[in-house]
């Protein structure tokens, strides 16, 4: 049985409802009348149900791709602007006791090397992410309770936003580990995290279960719950995903929105963000040895039907995908990039030795933050480093209620500009200040309210002359 209010993992991912989607999408995907009907209704910005999205995602009609894309074009401006908020990964620790077979952290490989960031070490590594600039990052572990307890995970989190280092203060920590406890995750509420992120990996239980033949993460229940036991320990932001590649695509699809669904069915808010990473090499794993690979047209596409179905939810894509890719999707719907990222435990204060590699994944993009930065103004963005929301409490069904009405950008957009702004007289290179300078006077003049933009002139000269941290 198909329940998106259930709290039991099985009902509101239902295999049996995915599977009647997925037959219904083959019996119906060329009537183009009914696709029609359902981007009308998508033109209305209050998102789609996951069978709706699944026909669209089917489509083969030139028309309906066109269309698509166009409104996923229109929504993601509606929504959130020409802005790309800015984030770094920081991994602390690659020990792990899980066997997935995708990552090269699974416990069976036994010549990666395992590494453990002390606190000193995450210092160092964390001043090195402020002289890039960022404000923002996402912390990553494996799984084991042994080297990576939670107590550690809250220690480092203690420890990042005290470091104060010349203009620099990480504003925002978003937490990426395993599943856990309700108690657990309300002490990752108390320690001030931003949004706790989860990749389901693959929807199909079947599939989960053989993919993590051992460990606490093989328990597939208890993973696709934890985004409610996360909520229930008061964290109002958390981010779902899935490893496109694991399954086919149309099966996690439809499963993805179902969670989104399921989320807003119980909990009155959807996810904060949905990533789309796609499955890529490392130490000890072929990506090619996955036959569920996905080309850029259709990852493109995806991301498309993701924004017109869920349009109030940050889409994320990372540096596993190269900047032509990023640069086309950024169109269709993302609103969240990293930039000068390093997927190996250290790194960002010095760089890894090639044979001491302990990253989890290939990056494709290997630009400077100051480069992504640079590329983002060229293409018409503007690369922001706000963290306002969180620290103003408009998280959750707040943040969710301003965006959905579209008045979000009241604050975000004036935002972006003073942090911005913080950003080119900090760190940025020559030719990235100038292009950001021009970028601010020109968006200066879309602030339509006239008070809020002499404001913004105001604070912008006030960074200019060496105070820092302004918001709406």
């Amino acid at each position: 049985m198909y329940r998106a209010d259930s709290r039991k993992a099985e009902e509101f991912i239902s295999h049996e409802e995915i599977c009647a989607t997925l037959d219904y999408v083959k019996e119906h995907k060329s009537d183009v009348a009914e696709c029609k009907k359902i981007l009308e209704k998508a033109g209305n910005n209050k998102g789609l149900s996951h069978r709706e999205a699944a026909l669209l995602l089917a489509c083969e009609d030139a028309d309906i791709l066109e269309g698509i894309y166009q409104l996923a074009k229109k929504i993601k401006q509606e929504f959130y602007g020409n802005r790309i908020v800015m984030f770094a990964p920081l991994y602390l620790s690659n020990y792990c006791i899980n066997s997935c077979e995708y990552c090269p952290y699974h416990i069976k490989n036994k010549h990666i090397r395992r590494k453990k960031l002390s606190q000193e070490e995450i210092q160092q590594e964390v001043m090195a992410l402020q002289d890039m600039g960022h404000k923002r990052l996402a912390l990553e572990t494996g799984e084991d309770p042994v080297n990576n307890p939670l107590e550690y995970v809250l220690e480092s989190i203690k420890t990042i936003y005290n470091i104060h280092h010349k203009n620099g203060d990480i504003r925002r920590v978003n937490v990426n580990i395993a599943a856990t406890t309700v108690e657990n995750y309300r002490k990752l509420k108390e320690a001030g995290i931003g949004t706790y992120i989860l990749f389901q990996e693959t929807y199909h239980k079947e599939s989960y279960e053989r993919l993590h033949p051992a460990g606490p993460k093989h328990d597939y229940n208890y993973h696709t719950e934890a985004m409610d036991r996360a909520m229930d320990g008061g964290i109002d932001d958390v981010g779902l995903g899935v490893l496109f590649g694991l399954e086919t695509y149309m099966y996690e699809f439809v499963g993805l929105l179902m969670h989104a669904e399921h989320l807003e069915a119980v909990h009155g808010v959807g996810p904060h963000t949905i990533s789309v990473p796609r499955v890529r090499h490392g130490d000890d794993i072929d990506a090619d040895s996955f036959q569920n690979g996905i080309s850029d047209e259709i990852f493109a596409k995806i991301v498309a039907c993701i924004r017109i179905s869920v349009p109030y939810t940050g889409l994320i894509i990372s540096t596993r995908e190269s900047k032509e890719t990023r640069e086309k999707v950024l169109e269709l719907g993302v609103s969240q990039i990293s930039g000068g990222s390093r997927t190996s435990v250290g790194g960002y204060a010095e760089e890894e030795a090639e044979e001491d590699n302990s990253a989890q994944f290939d990056v494709s993009d290997n630009r400077t933050l100051d480069e992504v930065v640079g590329w983002l103004m060229q293409t018409g963005h503007i690369p922001s480093f706000c963290t306002a929301c969180y620290r103003e409490g408009r998280t959750g069904d707040r943040f969710m209620s301003l965006c959905k009405s579209g008045q979000i950008q009241n604050c975000c957009h004036p935002n972006a500009l003073l942090t911005l702004q913080e950003y080119l007289e900090d760190y940025a290179s020559p030719n990235t200040k100038e292009l950001g300078e021009k970028m601010i006077q020109k968006e200066l003049n879309n602030i339509p309210n006239e008070k809020v933009r002499r404001k913004v002139e105001e604070y912008l000269k006030e960074i200019k002359d060496g105070k820092r941290d302004f918001w709406f």
